[in-house]
């Protein structure tokens, strides 16, 4: 079995990464502190924004898919999408962070 980081470690980790780096970010709901999936969106400069969500990597690995596609979409879409998820998955993390570049602070890689 595979040994895995509490989500809330986690999630505490990301805060610092972007508090180091002076990017904004928001814890918007609390999951399981365990074991919830996280879900990120990210908000641009420019009003744009995108969700990514946890997903494994054909090897195995945890990595993020864009959930809500290649681009930047409105606010309202990216809200809705968090919470249809949301409904269907109260345990969801949820942060927000002000950054159109989510490899700055993210070290998984980012599926399509």
């Amino acid at each position: 079995m595979e040994a895995r980081l509490k989500t809330a470690i986690w999630i505490k980790a990301l805060i610092r990464r972007c508090d180091v780096a002076a990017i904004g970010v928001a814890l918007v709901a609390r999951g399981d502190p365990d074991a919830g999936a996280v879900v990120l969106k990210l908000s641009d400069r420019q009003g744009g924004c995108s969700v990514l969500s946890q997903a494994r990597r054909p090897d195995g690995e945890l990595g993020w898919m864009r959930a809500t596609g290649p681009l930047p979409v409105a606010e309202t879409e990216a809200d809705g999408y968090i919470e249809r998820q949301r409904r269907r998955d109260p345990d969801l993390w949820v942060v927000e962070i002000e950054t159109g570049s989510p490899e700055t602070v993210l070290d998984q890689q980012i599926i399509g």
